[in-house]
């Protein structure tokens, strides 16, 4: 008996090994989107949006906004939904050449999550009729926009969006992707922040309603009257990964001061763009 269970455990470690090691931002990143996505609801989208939470999340849509990544486990078919792979070294982005999984099975990425979510959300007007778990499709969503705002979940197919590019951090050893997941969000916090995630959100708000006040509108905007546009986002983020996140890295690079202090603004930029759209959606949504 001894044996068998050991041999399990062995099996199980290395089937997890073996899984894509893709993340969204870190938890204080997408609380981050969530919480500058919540203040700006409608007065009906803030209803729907706390009648959908579960009782739990006492109303607070941040709280819940990397379930996404916790239930992998339990639906892995949710793991391919996270990113999108891209040619490696084009730095573009086409829906019907690049939205698939490891299968090639069409739309399952994150721009086609998060067009199918959107698409659930919009049966919440006549919910009881509605075959869809909306409770899931707005937590889905909410994590979905956040990713698809991280540059490396449009990244390289063959080094899985940073995940086998080899860096340090300082003197701490990662991958690529963590460092754009939570490196440089927590590096900003520790450093500028007092380690208070709430102090760089509000940072951020008052960059939406100050500098960046200008660029909002279009940020927000779809055109074509569409609830949601993940193929601009995943457009953005290619572009974004190639000028940002994969120049002057190779494996190996230590990463240090003028890595960090050059890409923080575009993390702060990518996370405020992630807030804003997800608010943006979600007010179409619900009308």
């Amino acid at each position: 008996m001894g044996f068998c269970r050991g041999a399990y455990v062995l099996a199980l470690i290395s089937f997890l090994f073996l899984l894509p090691v893709i993340h969204g931002w870190g938890v204080d990143g997408h609380l981050t989107v969530c919480r500058i996505a919540q203040a700006r609801l409608t007065e009906t989208a803030a209803a729907a949006v706390k009648k959908l939470l579960p009782v739990s999340a006492e109303g607070d849509l941040g709280s819940e906004c990397s379930w996404a990544d916790h239930v992998k486990f339990r639906y892995h078919w949710s793991s391919a939904l996270h990113y999108i792979d891209t040619p490696d070294n084009l730095c573009s982005y086409q829906y019907t050449r690049d939205c698939k999984d490891e299968e090639g099975v069409s739309g399952r990425c994150v721009a086609g999550a998060i067009n199918n979510y959107t698409n659930q959300l919009l049966t919440y007007s006549n919910a009881a009729a509605s075959q869809y778990n909306l409770t899931e499709a707005l937590l889905f969503l909410s994590h979905f926009i956040g990713d698809i705002h991280q540059p490396l979940h449009v990244g390289f197919t063959s080094d899985r969006g940073g995940n086998t590019i080899d860096v340090h951090w300082y003197t701490r050893k990662t991958v690529l992707h963590h460092v754009w997941d939570d490196s440089i969000i927590d590096t900003a916090e520790e450093r500028f922040y007092d380690s208070a995630v709430e102090s760089l959100i509000d940072a951020i708000q008052k960059n939406i309603t100050g500098g960046w006040k200008d660029q909002v509108s279009t940020w927000e905007n779809c055109g074509g009257n569409k609830p949601t546009c993940p193929d601009i986002y995943a457009t953005e983020g290619i572009k974004a990964a190639c000028d940002w996140a994969y120049k002057g890295v190779s494996e190996g690079s230590v990463l240090e001061d003028d890595y960090f202090l050059s890409r923080l603004p575009i993390v702060n930029w990518r996370l405020a763009q992630g807030g804003v759209r997800l608010a943006a959606t979600l007010n179409r949504i619900f009308g």
